[in-house]
């Protein structure tokens, strides 16, 4: 993850601009950058490519799930 903008407080949906981190089930805004580009949609335009999860390389885990807007 390169930078969180904020996060959302879930119980008044208030946007929480100083947040540095996402914890667990934390819903937020982000940037990311990847090592190769990538193909894709805004999530509302096609929900197939505008959506993704993103997996731990060591583990196979998933560790986060999004949707680009």
């Amino acid at each position: 993850m390169r930078e969180v903008h904020y996060t959302v407080d879930v119980n008044t949906l208030h946007r929480r601009e100083e947040a540095k981190t996402l914890g667990r089930n934390d819903i937020g805004k982000i940037t990311i950058h990847t090592t190769a580009p990538l193909v894709f949609d805004k999530y509302s335009r096609n929900r197939n490519t505008g959506s993704l999860i993103l997996i731990d390389e060591g583990t196979n885990e998933t560790v986060a799930a999004g949707m680009i807007a």
